[in-house]
């Protein structure tokens, strides 16, 4: 057994809320890097730049700057996603949640969203191509969020029944 003295040389884990916040922060850093080379490659149309067109003028955000603030952008939007999957699906496990909200919010950013988007073709114009590609991002980033949050609400609900036992 693991004296307090022992005990107190381990780091503390994070709370629940920041894992929540640094798996949003990742997955939307990340898998706009990933759209970002999909738009590179010529998979989709869409770059993530598309977030700046009706906030920001210029010709600056379709360069590098527009990019980098575009991608970082996404990862604060991705904090908020992630907080929402938190207080509404956390308790529930598998996958398949995880990729419905990946498909929810793939259906809210092009089909609600996509007027406010001046730059981005109507959904039914949009070529095959940048549909397939967009909703298995959106697919993969759902499973990301969905599967790691409820991996941490899991192992913090078995450490919170073992301490209570």
């Amino acid at each position: 057994m693991v004296n307090s003295k022992e005990k107190s040389n381990y780091p503390k884990p994070m709370s629940f809320s920041t894992v929540v916040f640094w798996t949003g922060l990742v997955g939307g850093l990340f898998w706009g890097t990933i759209g970002l080379l999909a738009y590179y490659f010529n998979f989709t149309e869409i770059r993530p730049n598309i977030i700046l067109d009706p906030w920001a003028l210029g010709d600056w955000k379709n360069k590098w700057l527009g990019t980098v603030i575009s991608i970082i952008l996404l990862g604060i939007l991705s904090v908020g996603a992630a907080f929402v999957y938190s207080i509404a699906l956390k308790k529930y496990n598998g996958i398949w949640l995880g990729l419905g909200y990946g498909i929810v919010l793939f259906l809210l950013v092009y089909l609600v969203l996509n007027p406010i988007f001046p730059d981005m073709k109507p959904f039914l114009d949009l070529s095959r191509n940048t549909v397939i590609t967009s909703v298995c991002i959106y697919l993969v980033y759902g499973l990301f969020i969905g599967y790691s949050i409820n991996y941490e609400y899991e192992i913090n609900h078995m450490e919170e029944n073992e301490t209570a036992s």
